[in-house]
């Protein structure tokens, strides 16, 4: 436990979502007891005036933004403006809120997706200038990046203290099942099981499987946010991930195997690849704060099978 969270009264945005409840479980292990989250049913952070009044009421040493409106390639397709304006809606708002209240550190979790469509592998956080996202990806990470401007700009202006994280791609138990809100992990292992129990003898899958993505285990990433959330405090945004590329191709296979499909893979075209590559060079993170992804790929990929074997009904219910 640490001396530095006991007496921290912390605020998680979104501490109820996926990587929320594992930052929020990673926080009472660090020895953190005065935690709020605010439910969105109740604390629309996305208009400014609540946003203020709740951290002025709530009075919070940190706060660690991740509240935010996600999905995967379907979803960005079929919802940009609602991803763009909510996203960048929530994260001025929480961070200017957290301006006026006088808030010790803020930490904004940002996305993958804010790099370039073509970017230098491993993605290396100077690279976030160099070119325009994947087009699909776009109107969310556009939105998120643009959270980065407004702490650094905050900071020159008014001495506000806040780091931007921007973990690789996230899965885990918890994740989110359901069709029109789900990541490829899920997505995949959602259409193996199906076509299992079905006994189907072929699944379907988007794109042409060349591809590439970086996974991090979503309590390796709750550990790196806590750690940076102590210790780093710098102005220049850090990647969190575990180093480990793996082409979609080569992800299909592995999930279908570990699930227990023995059919065929059909593969769509038609359908979008998304971005071409993806893996992060996380060195800033490993010499900053320390942090170091510790989930084995595969044993992570078990978890969550088992995880949304047993809870198939909750994993499929979430629909934003």
């Amino acid at each position: 436990m640490s001396s530095f969270w006991r007496e921290t009264r912390t605020v998680v945005t979104g501490g109820a979502g996926f990587l929320g409840s594992a930052v929020v479980s990673a926080l009472k292990e660090a020895g953190c007891t005065d935690i709020d989250v605010p439910r969105s049913d109740q604390t629309d952070l996305r208009h400014r005036e609540t946003a203020e009044t709740y951290l002025r009421d709530i009075r919070p040493d940190v706060v660690i933004h991740l509240a935010a409106r996600v999905g995967g390639i379907g979803a960005n397709q079929a919802r940009p403006a609602d991803l763009y304006l909510d996203n960048l809606l929530l994260g001025t708002n929480v961070i200017e809120a957290a301006r006026v209240a006088d808030v010790t550190k803020t930490v904004v979790v940002g996305t993958i997706c804010s790099y370039p469509k073509i970017t230098a592998v491993p993605f290396q956080e100077e690279s976030l200038w160099t070119g325009f996202p994947e087009e699909t990806n776009a109107p969310y990470g556009i939105a998120k990046l643009a959270q980065l401007v407004q702490l650094q700009a905050n900071r020159d202006q008014y001495g506000q203290k806040g780091i931007y994280l921007m973990p690789t791609n996230l899965y885990g138990p918890g994740d989110k099942f359901h069709p029109d809100v789900s990541h490829v992990i899920p997505a995949l292992i959602k259409k193996c099981v199906d076509a299992r129990n079905s006994m189907a003898e072929s699944i379907t899958v988007w794109g042409s499987g060349s591809a590439s993505r970086e996974f991090l285990f979503v309590d390796d990433a709750a550990a790196g946010v806590v750690a940076a959330a102590e210790h780093y405090d710098g102005r220049e945004p850090v990647n969190l991930g575990a180093t480990e590329e793996i082409a979609i191709k080569a992800l299909v296979e592995l999930v279908a195997d570990l699930v227990g499909f023995s059919g065929h893979i059909e593969w769509d075209a038609n359908k979008p690849d998304g971005q071409p590559r993806r893996c992060v060079d996380a060195s800033r993170a490993r010499e900053e704060f320390g942090f170091q992804a510790e989930t084995s790929f595969v044993d992570g990929l078990r978890r969550t099978i088992a995880w949304y074997e047993a809870n198939t009904a909750q994993a499929e219910s979430a629909t934003v």
